[in-house]
């Protein structure tokens, strides 16, 4: 038990500290450490409560880039899919779900950092940002990945760090905060899992502010690096969980 209690701990101030650097991957950082310890259930439930404990601390901390405009399309859209994706988790296959898209991931970032920037894609409009932030609302039903799609998105657009930035960190906000209230709703979060929420509220605080503060002093270029290397974790982290479930398939 206090080993289980220490990883909690080490996964919560290293998912802590990526996410106020990013503004994203609270999930897929924290999920290496406690998918080994923890009842998966109570992961997802930490995730959930530790990314949106971390979402407030880094959207308080890093305000530069904020522009409604952008913001809206991408909010409604996730707020939209959210219900979609619960509904749909019951009839889709979610390893192959979760194959397609850590091959997408693992391919497509490395090849985008390789060739270097791109020109940034104007094309679409907030309809076309408004449907991908549709596709992330369905993924957070589908499995708490809101982000990974809209976050390669706005990199797609070639949107400066503080605006890419922004648009993530209030977006992934606006979809944890539904996340959480419909877990509290519905009878998720149970009394018993107070205790880690506690510990993992606490634990999050310096490292996500410790990660904002650097953030302030990274170039455009890094961060560019930094996001597309997360995002090819994401790909090798999903891969990796849901191959070896398929291959006992057959």
């Amino acid at each position: 038990m206090e080993s289980g209690f220490f990883v909690v701990v080490i996964g919560a101030v290293v998912a802590g500290f990526v996410q106020g650097l990013s503004g994203f991957a609270f999930g897929l950082v924290a999920m290496s450490f406690w998918v080994w310890v923890l009842d998966p259930r109570l992961a997802a439930t930490l995730v959930v409560f530790g990314s949106l404990v971390g979402q407030i601390l880094a959207a308080v901390t890093v305000r530069r880039g904020f522009d409604l405009t952008r913001l809206w399309p991408f909010v409604l859209g996730g707020l939209v899919g959210i219900p979609l994706g619960v509904a749909l988790l019951p009839r889709l296959d979610v390893l192959w779900f979760k194959v397609a898209l850590g091959a997408l991931l693992v391919t497509w970032s490395p090849a985008m950092l390789v060739i270097g920037r791109l020109p940034g894609i104007s094309v679409g409009g907030r309809l076309a940002d408004g449907v991908v932030g549709l596709a992330g609302g369905i993924l957070g039903g589908l499995g708490g990945l809101s982000g990974t799609l809209p976050t390669l998105w706005c990199t797609l657009r070639g949107y400066e760090k503080d605006v890419q930035r922004s648009i993530i960190q209030n977006f992934n906000l606006s979809v944890l905060l539904v996340t959480m209230g419909t877990y509290l709703a519905t009878g998720v979060v149970t009394p018993s899992m107070v205790p880690l929420f506690a510990v993992v509220a606490a634990v999050v605080l310096v490292p996500t502010l410790l990660g904002a503060r650097l953030y302030a002093g990274i170039s455009e270029a890094l961060f560019r690096r930094i996001v597309l290397g997360l995002l090819a974790l994401s790909g090798v982290v999903l891969l990796a969980s849901s191959l070896p479930q398929l291959m006992q398939r057959g």
